[in-house]
């Protein structure tokens, strides 16, 4: 399941439109419409705002089969990193990565 996946999941499970899950997040339906058109990841920030529409940590977010989420000390590293990158360095990495 990809992150688009999961928020497609989460929408569908509470009958919500993009346009519902705009107002509730106060994210521009053309924003979150661009994402799945082009097949873009939303920011970490972003992320945050749809879990607080959803009433979610980011944590039960990423959690799609309900098991316990543990971090080990360098993903929790990784992650804090992560959110300290401009959204262009996000997407270099994310394209490193995928080569990898």
């Amino acid at each position: 399941m990809t992150v688009l996946d999961r928020i497609l999941q989460l929408r569908l499970e509470r009958g919500w439109s993009e346009y519902r899950l705009s107002e509730e997040s106060g994210i521009a339906q053309t924003t979150i419409s661009s994402w799945f058109r082009k097949n873009i990841y939303p920011s970490i920030p972003s992320l945050e705002k749809i879990c607080a529409a959803f009433n979610i940590s980011l944590s039960q977010f990423f959690n799609w089969n309900n098991e316990p989420v543990t971090l080990s000390e360098k993903q929790f590293e990784l992650l804090n990193n992560w959110n300290k990158l401009s959204p262009e360095q996000q997407e270099i990495i994310l394209s490193l990565l995928k080569t990898m």
